[in-house]
């Protein structure tokens, strides 16, 4: 199969619309929470909405939509999706939230100390409402696009 296969495939298509537009919006709406524009967001696996979210959740929808709702790929998309969802709120958050005390005990106990100062990285996973907001983006992408190009 030639690689110009992938740009014919509608559902890989919906799917880095899907990530792209996601991660495309994220500055635009920390500005409208925090108040100061930030750049980071973009290139961030954290905040809203939860790009990895909107990949799979668009993915399933694609498919859904191109295979039909009672095949067996879709319910693996759905499985897959499950996966990452719950990684995105559970465990990879979970590990955000270590990392953040584990930084404030190094550089409370450990100030002034020649121990490595390089922070580990706190913003992994995403809140329950990033991930909301991740798989309305999928929805309404994997939708969209489906009825755009239907």
């Amino acid at each position: 199969m030639p690689l110009s296969g992938l740009f014919q495939n509608d559902v890989l298509i919906t799917a880095m619309i899907a990530w792209g537009l996601a991660q495309l919006i994220k500055p635009p709406l920390y500005f409208l929470l925090k108040r100061k524009w930030s750049w980071g967001p973009l290139f961030s696996a954290g905040g809203m909405p939860s790009s990895h979210s909107a990949l799979m959740v668009s993915t399933a929808v694609a498919i859904g939509l191109h295979e039909g709702f009672n095949t067996a790929v879709f319910a693996l998309a759905v499985a897959s999706t499950m996966v990452v969802l719950y990684d995105a709120a559970g465990v990879r958050r979970q590990a955000g939230i270590h990392a953040q005390k584990i930084n404030i005990v190094i550089n409370e106990l450990l100030a002034g100390h020649p121990i490595s100062e390089k922070q580990l990285l706190e913003v992994l996973g995403h809140t329950p409402l990033e991930v909301a907001g991740g798989i309305v983006w999928g929805i309404m992408v994997g939708v969209g696009y489906w009825l755009w190009v239907g």
